[in-house]
């Protein structure tokens, strides 16, 4: 294949201090602040293994952007070696609502166990571990 992995997403956000607290003190993502070439103000991504997801305000989404940046419109399977059952937990401690799951899905590279919850925005996010 000529493509190799993907680098980064973008997710279009209504309330960025509400997506970084979530996707940080509850997923375990890291907040990365970064300007790129000829910006003049910094970014702010969420960083994860070798990937990122860049965030973008929907009130002023930086250019080149999606033809139509909505928020909650994202649906997202993250591979995780935190077994489901710790997900649950973790997700009961901080009151999120867990929509559907552990359920038998077919990943990337096989057979996945997933969780299906919301992000702030509600986007659909599924946390899957690889069987």
């Amino acid at each position: 294949s000529l493509m190799l992995s993907i680098d980064h997403l973008v997710l279009t956000v209504s309330d960025t201090q509400k997506t970084v607290a979530f996707y940080t003190n509850i997923l375990g993502m890291s907040l990365e602040a970064f300007t790129p070439p000829g910006a003049t103000k910094a970014r702010l991504a969420l960083s994860f293994g070798t990937q990122k997801i860049n965030l973008h305000p929907v009130s002023q989404p930086y250019k080149p952007h999606a033809e139509k940046p909505v928020c909650g419109s994202a649906d997202i399977c993250f591979i995780s070696d935190k077994s489901i059952h710790s997900w649950i937990e973790t997700f009961e401690k901080h009151s999120v609502i867990i929509e559907e799951g552990p359920v038998q899905r077919t990943g990337a590279c096989g057979p996945i166990t997933s969780l299906y919850l919301r992000d702030p925005d509600g986007n659909l996010i599924e946390i899957a571990n690889q069987n």
